[in-house]
């Protein structure tokens, strides 16, 4: 099984840490709801919350649920799906949401094509995803580790920057890009703290050239002495977290062009209101 699967799977069966997901969804919703518009089929890819397809359903007739971990499906009755390997039913859905998955595909633009080949024309797709400025600090306390263990390794696997995220947008087809980002900042009383939400979100280290031995004692210690080094006066160090919000529209024949559309960085009401939806 894929290691991002087995990432998830831990997470469902030690208990998930929600905050950020939670976050995430909100704010997705909060966006929908800006939408003068009923849709009747969703998608929601990355469900690490039972409860979600119903709150969806509050705005949505029908919500199919989908993800990349077999425990996270079955609880919300969906199906296991891999992103960028998946071959989708065309036009099935006018709504797609992608929370938190898409910053761990081995391929994102085809991630992308694959979801907008299941969307409707004129549909909505809204994501979040982390982004590349996610855990500066723990960055920094891992190259202290490497540099007492004598070598490098990855221990982040790398994520999106945020503009990045609109071109791979347009070339997946959808109309009116716009991407947002939020940056959560969460204070941790220690490295081990850290790595223990980062575990119970699934979130920690997808990369192959990933070390598969373990830090060592030293080592560690040095990881965490230079996490304790960046506390502040109230002995926690402050981690970011950057989520990046996305949203594109299917194309339809009587959308307007994209010069009389406007650009990537229209406001996010106008954009997600839609090139064809009344003020």
């Amino acid at each position: 099984m894929p290691l991002r699967a087995l990432r998830r799977d831990r997470a469902a069966r030690n208990g998930t840490e929600l905050f950020l997901f939670e976050r995430a969804f909100e704010d997705c919703l909060e966006r929908l709801g800006l939408v003068q518009r009923r849709f009747e089929n969703a998608l929601l890819i990355g469900c690490p919350d039972p409860a979600w397809p119903r709150r969806l359903g509050e705005l949505v007739a029908h919500v199919d649920v989908a993800d990349p971990g077999a425990l996270f499906a079955q609880a919300a009755g969906g199906q296991t799906v891999v992103e960028d390997r998946w071959e989708p039913r065309p036009d099935a859905f006018d709504l797609v949401l992608a929370i938190g998955t898409l910053d761990s595909v081995n391929d994102l633009p085809r991630a992308l094509k694959s979801i907008s080949g299941a969307m409707r024309a004129d549909s909505l797709f809204i994501g979040a995803l982390s982004g590349g400025d996610t855990l500066p600090q723990l960055r920094h306390a891992m190259r202290a580790a490497d540099a007492v263990a004598g070598s490098a390794a990855p221990h982040v696997h790398p994520r999106i920057e945020a503009a990045a995220l609109a071109p791979l947008l347009a070339q997946a087809g959808f109309t009116g890009p716009v991407v947002d980002v939020d940056r959560v900042q969460v204070a941790y009383r220690s490295l081990d703290r850290l790595i223990a939400d980062l575990r119970a979100m699934a979130a920690t280290n997808l990369l192959l050239a990933r070390s598969r031995r373990p830090l060592g004692r030293i080592a560690y210690a040095a990881a965490a002495a230079e996490f304790a080094r960046c506390a502040e006066e109230d002995g926690k160090t402050t981690e970011t977290f950057e989520i990046l919000h996305l949203s594109g529209w299917a194309p339809s024949p009587d959308q307007p062009s994209p010069a009389r559309r406007g650009s990537a960085t229209a406001s996010l009401a106008d954009a997600l209101r839609g090139p064809n939806r009344p003020d």
